[in-house]
């Protein structure tokens, strides 16, 4: 079939003809032709256009914009494509050149440590950036703490809109345009400095408008105050004094220089340094009636996006890296929507580096979005059956994908979208086989896929790494209220390495009413351990979150069952077989599909930063009168014990479950309950499980605990043994976990502290214990015989029956 080829190259010119002897030399130039062939009918366009673009970097001066006008038809699109073995990159920055080393000290360092050059400008006006690139590698932005330190706030009075910090190294100065970078539970703020009072060892800062008041005014997420995990984590960027560290950089815009110390290994005469000028360098737009069709780029790289409005306006997020426009708490809590809501918020959209609006069956195959300052590709509004697939993201500001309305800005977030026109809703897009990595790297509380107020939507076979919050969002209005979202599907994707920076994250999350919806066969591992996070628990694979209902959340491979179902709505959703037991080809099978596995070979993950240890299996007993059990639950809430079960007989009352750092939740109850003597049971001196010793046996979903308790008999001699025997049992005795295997026993665990033991027995949820129990001696009669022997080692704890050796604990509900 008849095509027409027009070819664009470096050294071509827009006055060719276009042919691959005569190449143009823009892109821009070459949609145009495409469009004047498609406005006159030609001939060759049967069979599509290829717009066919040499190998070589390709300066923006404009974005690319890709009209109605430029559409193709499905029986001939417009393809915009790499030529063969070719690497095209549409680049929306520019070099800098020219770098002599300092002449003079500057900030203590040695002359020549730091480097110099002239500020690009535009029209006479320096060019403004907040990212830099040398060699491909971002740069730092000169900041008051060393590497990857932060420090913690000391107070924020929201009166009078400031925020007390430590300020202990006077070598920093007040200069415009410096800011203050703060965590705050999942999301981060940029906020524009007004003034720095310096009193003796701390500063109290105050802001610019608007975001001072934003930051202030709305409640959730806000700057933290937290006795027992610190405060809200910051740094200060962006002033010249504060230059000293390798690998960073400042643009001193009054007298047009920029500066840049390099790290070891750069050589600032040949280097490649990029700033970033363009905040949009493709943006696909239609209208309603009139959208975009028929479009697909292949091959193609974009890089070095701009995005300037931290710096213009401030950046306080809610969530997903959409900015408060406005946001304030409720005296009187209450919306028609949400009877106890009290946070009112109105959110704006950060730029990308290809924005999409109103387009449907168009496709982005085999591209790469790297080097970018904010969200690298956004479905934004009206997008229908598009393609995304075995696309690379890799170093990217914020988002690496953006798919579906998260409100509009005069639409209040919390708000369900409801609508008359079913074409302004994304629906029925694919986002598949994409490697996402190193992303959220500038406002970390992005994500590797967001995904607002959509329909029909597919995640599927993606693999995500090396991200600052979570990996995977979908949903937005946090209500369980009927919205255009339903049938939306995130299929065995891989995600790992995640929650580098921030805390209050999953592997994935959900918001709202989603009928239809499944979360089925991901592979969701290896959670970073944050050092800034002031809720250090907070953790998890997968998080259903408010409103979230009309989900199917089944077969998803996680470590542990740490997931948290946070005020979800009243229809509920259905979670069936996520955790480590489900079938390894779910975890093989997840993450980037053929042809597009030599993706995998871009993966970033940072082995050095720290993981989250694993909670492990600890109880701990409470010995007293007259427990509170509503004021013991909520004193263990912040602690996030995984599989968390009360139970108790008598005065002994014991909490059983995955924990990390049981002393420290110790010391918390002790405070809590002075009269009380608490006790821990960790570290197993026998660990029966079913997934290890059973090998045709398929392990439960779900599983009832039975606790016990007994003594060991008061002898060090026997005690030592008793421990011995449970030490080689699985040698020795092998017979003993066939029976518990026969038994179908999931878990059985013996736990000791002083010569206390306590005894758990999980067996699948819904089974008897006094039914299954027979089995571990059916047709297996060592198993009598190791009872007998075990009996002579054991003895009633200080409360029980004369005769009486195993007290059974009841479940607390």
């Amino acid at each position: 079939m008849q095509a027409a080829d027009i070819w664009v190259a470096v050294n071509g010119k827009d006055t060719n003809e276009g042919t691959k002897a005569s190449p143009l030399a823009t892109v821009h130039m070459a949609l145009r032709k495409a469009r004047e062939l498609r406005r006159l009918k030609d001939a060759s366009i049967k069979g599509g256009i290829h717009i066919i673009i040499k190998d070589g970097t390709y300066y923006l001066d404009e974005p690319l914009f890709v009209r109605p006008e430029d559409s193709g038809t499905a029986d001939s699109p417009t393809t915009i494509e790499a030529d063969v073995n070719a690497k095209p990159i549409f680049n929306g920055g520019i070099a800098i050149k020219n770098w002599k080393k300092t002449t003079t000290s500057i900030n203590g360092l040695k002359k020549g440590t730091a480097w110099v050059a002239d500020a690009p400008t535009i029209a006479g006006n320096v060019i403004n950036y907040r990212q830099l690139w040398v060699n491909d590698v971002k740069a730092v932005r000169a900041k008051n703490t060393l590497g990857n330190k932060m420090e913690r706030i000391l107070s924020w009075d929201k009166e009078t809109e400031t925020c007390w910090i430590p300020f202990k190294d006077k070598s920093v100065k007040f200069e415009p345009g410096m800011e203050m970078f703060i965590i705050q539970w999942w999301a981060i703020a940029n906020l524009r400095i007004k003034n720095i009072e310096v009193v003796k060892d701390s500063a109290r800062l105050s802001f610019e408008k608007p975001e001072s008041r934003i930051q202030s005014e709305h409640p959730w997420p806000a700057p933290w105050i937290s006795k027992n995990n610190g405060n809200s984590a910051f740094f200060l960027n962006n002033g010249m004094s504060m230059l000293n560290e390798a690998g960073e950089w400042f643009l001193d815009r009054k007298n047009a220089k920029i500066y840049y110390i390099p790290r070891a290994g750069e050589n600032m005469a040949n280097a490649k340094v990029i700033a970033p000028v363009l905040e949009n360098l493709v943006e696909v737009k239609g209208t309603i009636d009139t959208p975009v069709h028929d479009i697909k780029f292949k091959g193609i790289s974009f890089q070095y996006s701009n995005w300037l409005r931290p710096s213009q306006q401030g950046h306080v997020p809610l969530q997903a890296g959409m900015y408060l426009l406005d946001a304030y708490k409720l005296k009187i809590p209450g919306t028609p929507n949400q009877a106890s809501l009290e946070n009112q918020a109105w959110v704006g959209r950060p730029r990308a580096a290809v924005e999409v609006n109103y387009a449907n069956n168009t496709v982005f195959e085999s591209c790469s979005f790297e080097h970018l300052s904010s969200t690298g590709l956004d479905l934004n509004k009206g997008t229908h059956h598009n393609v995304v697939q075995g696309n690379l993201f890799k170093d990217i500001g914020g988002n690496g994908i953006s798919v579906g309305v998260f409100s509009e800005e005069a639409f209040e977030a919390h708000l369900p979208l409801q609508v008359k026109d079913e074409r302004e809703i994304c629906s029925n897009e694919l986002i598949a086989d994409n490697l996402i990595t190193n992303v959220a790297n500038e406002d970390w509380g992005c994500l590797g896929i967001a995904a607002g107020f959509v329909k029909n939507l597919t995640i599927e076979h993606n693999e995500i790494s090396d991200v600052a919050y979570s990996g995977i969002s979908m949903g937005w209005g946090w209500t369980h209220t009927k919205n255009v979202m339903q049938n939306n599907k995130i299929l065995a994707n891989k995600i790992h390495y995640y929650a580098k920076h921030l805390h209050d994250v999953a592997g994935i999350y959900t918001l709202s009413s989603q009928p239809d919806s499944h979360i089925e066969e991901n592979y969701i591992d290896k959670v970073y351990n944050s050092p800034y996070a002031h809720d250090p628990f907070l953790w998890l694979y997968l998080y259903t979150d408010e409103g979230s209902q009309h989900f199917t959340i089944k077969n998803n491979w996680i470590p542990i069952q740490k997931i948290l179902k946070n005020n979800n709505g009243p229809a509920g959703n259905i979670w069936e077989d996520n955790n480590q037991f489900v079938s390894t080809t779910i975890k093989e099978n997840a993450g980037i599909r053929a042809p597009f596995t030599n993706l995998e070979k871009e993966v970033v993950v940072d082995e050095a930063w720290g993981m989250q240890e694993m909670p492990k299996s600890v109880a701990i007993e409470l010995i007293g009168k007259d427990f509170d059990i509503a004021k013991i639950k909520s004193t263990i809430k912040g602690f996030r014990i995984v599989g968390e079960e009360l139970y108790q007989w008598e005065n002994h009352l014991v909490i059983y479950g995955l924990m990390n750092q049981p002393e420290r939740t110790k010391r918390k109850l002790a405070l809590a309950f002075p009269e009380l003597e608490i006790k821990i049971y960790e570290n197993p001196i026998y660990d029966f499980q079913n997934s290890e010793r059973c090998q045709d046996s398929k392990t439960a979903s779900e599983w009832d605990n039975i606790v016990l308790t007994a003594n060991l008999v008061d002898d060090p001699k026997m005690q030592k043994e008793y421990v011995e025997y449970h030490k080689t049992q699985f040698e020795k005795w092998p017979e003993i976990a066939k029976g518990f295997c026969n038994a179908d026993f999931q878990q059985l665990q013996v736990f000791k502290n002083g010569r206390q033991l306590m005894l758990v027995i999980s067996i699948p949820k819904g089974e008897d214990l006094d039914k299954l129990n027979p089995k571990t001696t059916e047709n297996n009669p060592r198993v009598d015989d190791w009872n007998a022997i075990m009996k002579k080692y054991q003895t009633g704890i200080e409360d029980a029956k004369s005769g009486e050796t195993w007290i059974f604990l009841k479940n607390i509900k």
